[in-house]
């Protein structure tokens, strides 16, 4: 788990991957973060949730944030990601 995350629906992604290797459901996950259901949804959906419910859901994963300099996505990362969505519709 070396990748870079840049968007929001990259860090749900990653988020879920982790919480499916550890075998755990959104339930447990949501138990052992001291959160809600909903929460867990809405962070591997990609979707706003408060910096501390990253948080406990990060460390209820085993996980640590840890900043570093990446730049931006570019236009055509961010265009793609459209591209993306679009077709899964």
């Amino acid at each position: 788990m070396a990748d870079k995350i840049r968007l929001s629906d990259e860090l749900g992604r990653q988020l879920r991957e982790q919480r499916e290797i550890l075998g755990m459901s959104k339930s447990e996950l949501a138990e052992r973060a001291g959160k809600v259901r909903e929460v867990i949804y809405r962070l591997e959906a990609g979707e706003d949730s408060t910096v501390s419910s990253l948080l406990a859901v990060l460390g209820a994963l085993g996980l640590a944030l840890r900043l570093e300099r990446a730049g931006l996505p570019s236009a055509s990362e961010v265009a793609a990601r459209f591209l993306d969505d679009d077709d899964a519709s």
